[in-house]
């Protein structure tokens, strides 16, 4: 997973300025009581980072995956 990818899902599940509030204050304990900022600076990957938003904080499995790109014909 890339970090754009990872912020997409953060913005799509809390909301474009309530995902970068989520990602400098929420403490998770999947991340070792880091935040999802502490986390990615500490060098996580990204798709591990937002592993643990997913079981932390419950965003439901509809939520869990980027939407499908439009198709071209």
């Amino acid at each position: 997973m890339r970090l754009s990818e990872l912020w997409v899902l953060l913005e799509q599940e809390f909301g474009r300025g309530y995902a970068a509030v989520v990602a400098e204050q929420q403490v998770l304990a999947s991340l070792g009581g880091r935040t999802v900022d502490q986390a990615l600076a500490d060098g996580e990957q990204a798709r591990r980072v937002w592993e643990a938003v997913v079981r932390d904080l419950h965003v439901p499995p509809e939520h869990h995956f980027l939407p499908e790109p439009p198709r071209r014909d």
